[in-house]
């Protein structure tokens, strides 16, 4: 059945597809920015049923009523570019399983997303399904990325890395920048923007440690983020190593500048009661430096085989 739907009808071109692949991938980035924003204007609980709102149309005046609902509409348009992605993965010409394979992945992941709002929404913001929700969000953030980068080249067309040492390095970034930005949104668990401020609802933190649990969380993600940093550093030094592959020194040099003005925003919210607008900000920033690293590995590259 996949074969027939694969060699019959509509087709489109790998540039065309690669348009698509990228209107997808800025459409996810932009949802979770919107989602933030629900957050940290205390709009999320501002319809408290799903997906409904108030059990029908959105009631006039109701600012965080809107506020929410209108990200549920934004989502809708973000799912559709999802769907467009994953179904005209099968209709591009030349048919690539790896493009069909990830453009799968984001329908099914904007799905999971909804189920997981609804969740989220149902049980009143507890910290769990919020930091879920993001977690959720950067993952799919992943499987776009990986379609719109292989989207861009061609099988073949980018010659393979010998520099195995600086490849994987680049690579072990990725798990320290996952940790450090998990650690983050346990940080917006313990602070104080619950999401539910704007309606009155008094929502559940994160509190394992009584009312030392933000600064403990605070102290525990800036640590990271400062090994993060000196990681990053590093691996770029060795990519300048002679011999070396400096493919990815581009983009982690950019990671590097993104990183200090994301320590700075940081420890400025922090030290300034963490005012909404600069969270919103660190949010944005956070979602840039993923890209970044995620550009980082695939400039990288694949690794060349090994010769006998």
């Amino acid at each position: 059945m996949l074969s027939t739907f694969r060699e019959n009808g509509y087709t489109i071109s790998a540039e065309a597809y690669r348009r698509i692949a990228y209107t997808a991938l800025v459409s996810l980035w932009l949802i979770v920015l919107t989602g933030a924003a629900v957050r940290l204007t205390g709009s999320g609980l501002g319809c408290p049923d799903w997906p409904k709102c108030y059990g029908g149309v959105v009631a006039p005046g109701q600012l965080h009523a809107w506020i929410e609902y209108g990200n549920r509409l934004i989502s809708g348009f973000v799912g559709l570019a999802a769907i467009a992605a994953g179904i005209l993965a099968w209709r591009r010409r030349p048919f690539r399983w790896e493009l069909a394979l990830f453009g799968a992945l984001l329908p099914l992941g904007v799905l999971a997303q909804i189920g997981l709002g609804a969740l989220t929404v149902k049980n009143d913001l507890a910290p769990g399904f919020v930091m879920s929700h993001y977690v959720l969000s950067m993952l799919i953030l992943d499987a776009a990325f990986a379609l719109a980068w292989c989207s861009t080249y061609e099988p073949g067309e980018r010659e393979r890395s010998t520099d195995r040492l600086g490849v994987w390095a680049v690579r072990c970034l990725l798990p320290v920048g996952a940790l450090t930005i998990a650690v983050g949104t346990a940080v917006t668990a313990a602070g104080p923007h619950a999401g539910g401020a704007g309606t009155g609802d008094v929502i559940k933190r994160l509190d394992f440690r009584g009312a030392d649990t933000l600064s403990w969380l605070v102290y525990r993600h800036g640590t990271l983020a400062i090994i993060f940093l000196i990681s990053v550093i590093a691996v770029t030094l060795l990519l300048m190593r002679p011999g070396g592959d400096r493919r990815a020194v581009r983009p982690l040099t950019v990671l590097i500048g993104l990183l200090i003005a994301q320590a700075a925003l940081g420890i400025a919210q922090y030290n300034l009661a963490v005012p909404a607008e600069l969270v919103w900000l660190h949010v944005l920033m956070a979602t840039i430096v993923w890209l970044t690293m995620l550009w980082s590995v695939g400039r990288a590259g694949r690794l060349a085989s090994r010769t006998a």
